[in-house]
């Protein structure tokens, strides 16, 4: 509060106790506030929150394309509560079908300048921890009013597509609508339906599913890069403690709506693109040729091979990697050096189109709930489909950089956060024996992950048994001075639970040797 001038201390007053330092929630808190990041909403803003309600007058029923007597459902994880995006499917002719991409209608709750929208724009998106979400707007409006809910009218904003049975669009446009979700399906639940060929939205289910493979391979053959990570998922009991770990599966039906999101955010983007307006534009730019080669080099002592004459060949080769790589020990760790290897997506007004998934324009508009950028995005749209003018672009640049700001802020701590709960999972397992994989070589020592339970931990270079290691940068390696042994980038170890320090998040290995 002060520190007067030739004083020795600063004068101060403690402003929150976040708690014993050895309790879970106090642990979580703490990576909360360590970000800049709110995990709760002031009273005002709750009060103000609480006011909006369901009720839709007939004059806006009246403006809105009515969907609620075409089939329509959602597809999210099982533990989702708030459903940002719903399909719709009709079939029109034995070669046409309609299929309505619904986007929950965030924008008309959330109105320029109030105090939700002052908020939802310094949080800038949501934010996913390992036990927790802290949501970007207050729950009433997350998972109720916004949330399309099975069996309950609700506003939205749509793409709206005609598609032929080989994924050609024939016709698309934007709409403000009316749904009713007639059902909720998880992905696990729609794949079943898939599989069996039978139960409810069958056809529909069908089609979509072979459509999104049509999407998609289109893309690949574009030049979009097919990253598909395994992550894996903390089992928690009642005080959010992890006791166990569940890899999550990438099925189909994840394909199905995330090539259907692909396709709506593309749409919205090129649509206002070729009218150069200004605009938010979620764009990737090309790799660092340095990184792209270093990355390369070590594919090859792996018996992997990428090219990185020209960008297409880049591209096909690796997929290419990615697919020989799939099920394998190393994917892991290949995928996620292959993500180090490309730049940073981030949100402009400046499109320089979207490297990593070939797309000259992309946007995101799908997922106003959760994402800042999503919700200005309809607002401009509706803008500009109502012949508005140019807005004003240096203000929507200061939006831009500030959400790119926030989604670097969440992505760490989120990060922090999977640390701490696996250093708290693996504190129980001390003296325990793993299989893992070299992920991580450095001038003091090498990280290893752990294959079964993705958790990553450290063997000093002082630690590794019979020689003295030293690091060579070149070859991404510890080779041992007496011996000429050689740990690299990608070796098979086996390991030992030495000792884990929670606060600090770190785990430290013993070498085993064979």
């Amino acid at each position: 509060t002060s520190w007067l001038s030739g004083g020795k201390n600063p004068v101060g007053k403690i402003i929150r106790v976040l708690g014993e330092k050895n309790n879970h929630f106090t642990a979580i808190d703490s990576i909360i506030y360590d970000h800049g990041l709110s995990d709760f909403f002031e009273k005002d803003l709750l009060d103000f929150s609480k006011n909006k309600t369901l009720s839709i007058s007939p004059s806006i029923l009246k403006s809105r394309l009515d969907f609620r007597n075409t089939n329509t459902f959602t597809i999210d994880p099982e533990d989702a509560k708030d459903f940002d995006d719903a399909l719709s499917v009709k079939k029109i002719s034995d070669n046409l079908w309609e299929v309505g991409v619904h986007i929950a209608d965030v924008s008309f709750y959330v109105n320029p300048a109030d105090l939700l929208d002052n908020e939802a724009k310094k949080r800038g998106n949501s934010v996913y921890l390992a036990d927790r979400v802290i949501p970007m707007l207050p729950e009433n409006l997350s998972n109720d009013i916004c949330s399309l809910k099975p069996n309950i009218d609700r506003l939205a904003f749509s793409v709206i597509f005609n598609l032929d049975n080989k994924a050609n669009i024939k016709d698309f446009s934007f709409s403000e609508t009316i749904i009713c979700s007639n059902h909720r399906f998880t992905y696990e639940s729609a794949q079943v339906c898939i599989d069996n060929n039978a139960g409810v939205f069958v056809e529909e289910l069908t089609f979509l599913n072979k459509t999104a493979k049509l999407l998609k391979n289109n893309r690949i053959s574009e030049g979009s890069i097919n990253f598909e990570s395994s992550d894996i998922k903390f089992l928690l009991d009642k005080n959010n403690v992890p006791i166990g770990l569940k890899h999550k599966s990438y099925l189909q039906t994840n394909s199905l709506i995330e090539e259907f999101m692909l396709l709506a955010n593309r749409k919205v983007a090129e649509f206002i693109g070729k009218q150069s307006l200004p605009f938010v534009y979620r764009v990737h730019d090309e790799p660092d040729p340095e990184k792209l080669q270093t990355f390369s080099e070590f594919l090859k002592k792996l018996g992997y091979d990428i090219q990185t004459s020209n960008r297409k060949k880049t591209a096909t080769s690796m997929n290419q990697v990615l697919a020989d790589v799939h099920g394998k020990e190393e994917a892991n760790m290949i995928e996620t050096l292959a993500i180090r290897t490309m730049a940073k997506a981030s949100y402009t007004t400046e499109n320089i189109g979207h490297y990593g998934l070939a797309f000259t324009h992309y946007s995101h508009f799908t997922s106003p709930i959760r994402r800042y950028p999503d919700v200005i995005v309809h607002r401009l749209l509706q803008h500009y489909l109502n012949k508005g003018k140019a807005y004003d672009k240096e203000r929507i640049e200061q939006l831009c950089k500030h959400a790119s700001q926030q989604e670097i802020k969440a992505s760490k701590a989120e990060r922090d956060s999977i640390k701490y709960m696996q250093a708290k999972y693996m504190s129980e397992r001390i003296g325990i024996t793993f299989e893992g994989i070299i992920s991580s070589v450095t001038d003091f020592g090498m990280f290893v992950e752990i294959t079964n339970t993705g958790c990553e931990g450290l063997i000093k270079i002082r630690d590794i048994p019979n020689d003295y290691y030293f690091f060579d940068e070149n070859n991404y390696c510890l080779e041992g001075t007496n011996t000429g042994h050689i740990y690299q980038l990608g070796n098979i170890v086996k390991v030992k639970i030495r000792k884990v320090n929670i606060l600090k998040k770190e785990i430290d290995l013993t070498l085993l040797l064979h």
